[in-house]
């Protein structure tokens, strides 16, 4: 059975920064796609960063130059590190994982930005 677990959220103060990971467990084969997805209340889930099976990266435009995705492959964990954070930032992080027949979710972390 396959699982992503998230984990690295917190609260942090406007500027600061976290890194989140995204566990990787059970088999998975012929992963196209990772990428983390967020949720701030009372909006609808947004996409924050992917990374393809390439290595290719895209980021949403709020977060261009702040977030930097990655993955380690030989640890199947995919990370987040965010910098300079703002408290629009605040929302639940959810890690995704696409293969060429399924979409796998975790059950997200929360970040919260405030002072």
């Amino acid at each position: 059975q396959v699982q992503l677990v998230e984990s690295g959220g917190g609260l942090v103060q406007p500027g600061g920064s976290l890194r989140l990971s995204c566990a990787v467990s059970g088999s998975i084969f012929s992963i196209t796609r990772m990428a983390w997805y967020r949720r701030a209340p009372g909006k609808q889930r947004e996409l924050v960063a992917a990374i393809s099976s390439g290595g290719s990266t895209d980021y949403a435009n709020s977060v261009k130059g702040r977030f930097t995705i990655s993955r380690e492959a030989a640890k199947n964990t995919m990370y987040l590190q965010m910098n300079s954070l703002k408290p629009d930032d605040t929302a639940v992080y959810f890690c995704n994982l696409e293969t060429r027949t399924w979409i796998y979710w975790g059950q997200g972390t929360q970040v919260t930005v405030s002072s």
